[in-house]
């Protein structure tokens, strides 16, 4: 059975396995991770992600994708030139196992590839926020009064 997973803005379509390059993940070698955005199992297509659906997989190694080179070049008079490169940081994953249902199964590390899902896991749980105090707002009459008083007093001279 194949299911379609998304995963660092990316869908990957995946069967029990496939070895993938994904976006980083917050995850060591030999960690079990678990896919719960699932678009499509088999058959069944999500709206948006399949219920209960989850993609299983194994964490071989933290990576760097090939360089990439940018460069820039502008013509004629005072011309200048830029080179940069780059190097993407990537995770490479096994799948497992994909299970139509059942993906809620305890022991096995969600994996948290975007950054509110990152700042949420690491929150402590239950923890209030605290809030910045807020500044006594002055009443608008209060400051406009001054200066009506001041522009009638203006006006009579």
């Amino acid at each position: 059975m194949f299911a379609v997973l998304k995963t660092g803005g990316k869908q990957y379509k995946v069967q029990a396995g496939d070895v993938l390059r994904v976006e980083k993940l917050d995850a060591v070698a030999g960690d079990k991770i678990q896919f719960n955005e699932i678009l499509m199992v088999g058959t069944t297509i999500g709206m948006p992600f399949v219920k209960g659906a989850a993609v299983q997989a194994e964490v071989i190694d933290q990576i760097k994708g090939e360089k990439t080179i940018h460069y820039v070049k502008r013509r004629r008079k005072h011309s200048s030139q830029r080179t940069k490169g780059h190097r993407q940081h990537l995770t490479l994953v096994r799948v497992t196992e994909v299970l139509e249902k059942g993906g809620d199964k305890t022991g096995v590390k969600a994996a948290i590839g975007t950054v509110a899902a990152r700042r949420a896991a690491h929150e402590a749980p239950g923890a209030a926020k605290a809030e910045k105090p807020v500044k006594a707002a002055a009443a608008p009459e209060a400051a406009e009064k001054p200066k009506r008083a001041a522009k009638a007093a203006a006006a009579q001279e």
